[in-house]
C-alpha cells in the first residue's frame, strides 16, 4: 500500500460519552412515563464515497447520519419510535410516541428485554477502530489509479467504474436492566468493475477489497489488475451439457451456501415455520468432518462484538460440529417463541469460520476430473421452506483438473439438504472480505442445466 494517513485528532470517546448520557436521559424519561422496561439505541455515522468512470469523477458523497431509537414495554405490550432530532422537545415526543403505541398494542408473551443475568459485563478491546484521514482528492486519486490499472490492457474496452469508501460508526445500546454498551468501528473499501469484449460478446467482472483498517486493503493497482484478469478470463464463454457434475464454488460465492444455512436456522424463520430445517437442532446436516464456529470476540473481525443487539454477552461457540447442527440463531423474542434461550444472535451472527479439510483452490480444482467452477451466482431461486435450490451461474468448465473454458447461461440446481450432505471438501483459501470465513467448497454432485 501507499503511505497510510490516520487521524490525529480523535473525539470518538467523547462522542460516545454524549450518546451514553443521552441514552440514560431517554431511559429515565421512559420510566417517568410508566414503562416497566425500556431500551435505547443511539448511533452516529460519517462516511465518504467516491466513484470514477473512464478516468473521470462521477460522484463524491459525504454523509453524516444520526439515529435514536426508543422501545418501551408496558408489561407485555411493546412500542417503538425513532428520531434524528436531538432537541429536547423532539426526544420527549419520541418517548411519548413509543409509550402511546405500547398502550394500544396487544399483549405478546414473548416480548420484553433479554434476561438481566445474560447482559454482558466484560468489554474486551477488539481492535475495530482504525480511522483513515481520507479527503475527497485523495479518494479520487486512489479510485483513478485503481481503474487505470484495470484498463491498462487494451482488451478492456469499457468500465463500470472504480470506487473508494470510508466510514466510521459509533453506537450505544442501553436498557433498563442498567446495561450500557458502547461500540465504535471503521470500514474502508476499494473496488473496480470492468467490461471487455465487443457487442454481444461483452463480459463484465470486477474485484474489491474491504477491511476495518486501510492497511488491510489490497493496493488500488492490484485490485484493478485483478478485476481485469477476471473480466478477460470470461471472454468467449460457452455453455455446458446438461447433467449431474461436481460443482466447485469459489470462495467468494461459497459463503452464499453458508448464508442459506443461516437463514434456515434463524429464529424468525423457525417460529414462523418457514424453514426447511425445522426441528433439526442435534441432527446431522453435513459430512462428519464439517464444522462451523462463531467467533464474536475475534480481534479485528468484521463482525466482532462483546454483546448482541439486546446487550446479551456473546461467546465463542460452535454452530456445527462433526456435521451436526448444534443450535439455532436466536434473539430473546424468537427464543421465547420457541421455548428456548437466546444464543446472543439478536441482530445476526458474528464472525463465522468454516473449518477447512483440504488445501487451497488449486488442490480442489486439480482434484476434479470434470465439472463446473462457479464464480458468479444470479437470481434468487431458493425456496426457504423446502430447500429447493435453482440459480443462474457463470464460471468455468473443468476438464482433467484444469480450467478448459468460461461458461455462462447455465443453471445449477438441487435441494440444499442434499447439497450440504454432498460437500466433499472445504479449501483453506478463505475469502476474508466477509464475516463468513470460508474457502472454496466442492459439492460432489449437482444438476447443471445448460445446452442440450
Amino acid at each position: 500500500m501507499n503511505a497510510i494517513t490516520v487521524q490525529t485528532h480523535d473525539d470518538s470517546q467523547a462522542r460516545l460519552e454524549r450518546l451514553s448520557a443521552l441514552s440514560q436521559r431517554l431511559l429515565e424519561r421512559a420510566r417517568e412515563c410508566g414503562a416497566s422496561q425500556a431500551e435505547v439505541s443511539c448511533s452516529e455515522e460519517t462516511g465518504l464515497n467516491v466513484n470514477v468512470r473512464m478516468g473521470a469523477v462521477e460522484t463524491v458523497e459525504s454523509n453524516r447520519d444520526r439515529g435514536i431509537g426508543v422501545t418501551v414495554y408496558f408489561g407485555k405490550r411493546k412500542g417503538s419510535a425513532s428520531t434524528a432530532d436531538l432537541r429536547e422537545e423532539s426526544l420527549d415526543a419520541t418517548v411519548e410516541q413509543a409509550c402511546a403505541i405500547a398502550r394500544y398494542t396487544e399483549d405478546d408473551e414473548a416480548s420484553g428485554l433479554a434476561e438481566p443475568e445474560l447482559m454482558a459485563r466484560e468489554f474486551p478491546e477488539l481492535d475495530l477502530w482504525h480511522p483513515w484521514a481520507l479527503d475527497a482528492d485523495r479518494a479520487v486519486d486512489l479510485a483513478l489509479a485503481c481503474e487505470a490499472a484495470g484498463r491498462a490492457d487494451p482488451r478492456v474496452a469499457n468500465s463500470d467504474g472504480a470506487s473508494v469508501g470510508s466510514s466510521e460508526s459509533l453506537s450505544v445500546y442501553a436498557n433498563s436492566h442498567g446495561f450500557i454498551g458502547r461500540e465504535r468501528g471503521t470500514q474502508h473499501s476499494i473496488g473496480c468493475a470492468l467490461i471487455a469484449g465487443q457487442g454481444e460478446g461483452m463480459q463484465r467482472d470486477g474485484w474489491y477489497s474491504t477491511g476495518l483498517a486501510y492497511a488491510d486493503l489490497e493496493s488500488p493497482e492490484s485490485i484493478g489488475r485483478r478485476a481485469a484478469e477476471r473480466t478477460l478470463a470470461r471472454l468467449q464463454p460457452r455453455s455446458a451439457a446438461t447433467g449431474e457434475y461436481p460443482v466447485l464454488f469459489a470462495a467468494e460465492v461459497a459463503r452464499s451456501l453458508i448464508g442459506h444455512l443461516l437463514g434456515a436456522v434463524s429464529g424468525g424463520a423457525l417460529y414462523r415455520r418457514a424453514s426447511f430445517l425445522l426441528d433439526q437442532a442435534g441432527q446431522q446436516l453435513f459430512p462428519d468432518w464439517f464444522a462451523i464456529d462463531e467467533l464474536p470476540l475475534l480481534r479485528r473481525g468484521l463482525r466482532s462484538a462483546a454483546f448482541d443487539a439486546e446487550g446479551v454477552a456473546t461467546r465463542t461457540a460452535p454452530l456445527v460440529s462433526d456435521g451436526v447442527l448444534q443450535r439455532y440463531l436466536l434473539g430473546s423474542y424468537s427464543a421465547r417463541k420457541l421455548g428456548l434461550q437466546t444464543t446472543a444472535n439478536a441482530g445476526g451472527v458474528h464472525n463465522l469460520m468454516v473449518r477447512a479439510n483440504a488445501g487451497g483452490f488449486a488442490e480442489l480444482l486439480g482434484g476434479m476430473s470434470r465439472g463446473l467452477l462457479v464464480t458468479e451466482l444470479m437470481g434468487q431461486g431458493v425456496n426457504a421452506v423446502t430447500g429447493d435450490y435453482s440459480r443462474g451461474a457463470a464460471g468455468f468448465w473443468v476438464e482433467n483438473g484444469s480450467i478448459a473454458w468460461p461458461v455462462d447461461g447455465i443453471t445449477i440446481a438441487g435441494n440444499l439438504k442434499e447439497v450440504f450432505q454432498r460437500i466433499e471438501a472445504v479449501g483453506n483459501d478463505v475469502d476474508t472480505r466477509s464475516h463468513i470465513g470460508v474457502g472454496s467448497i466442492l459439492v460432489g454432485k449437482m444438476i447443471v442445466a445448460g445446452e442440450e
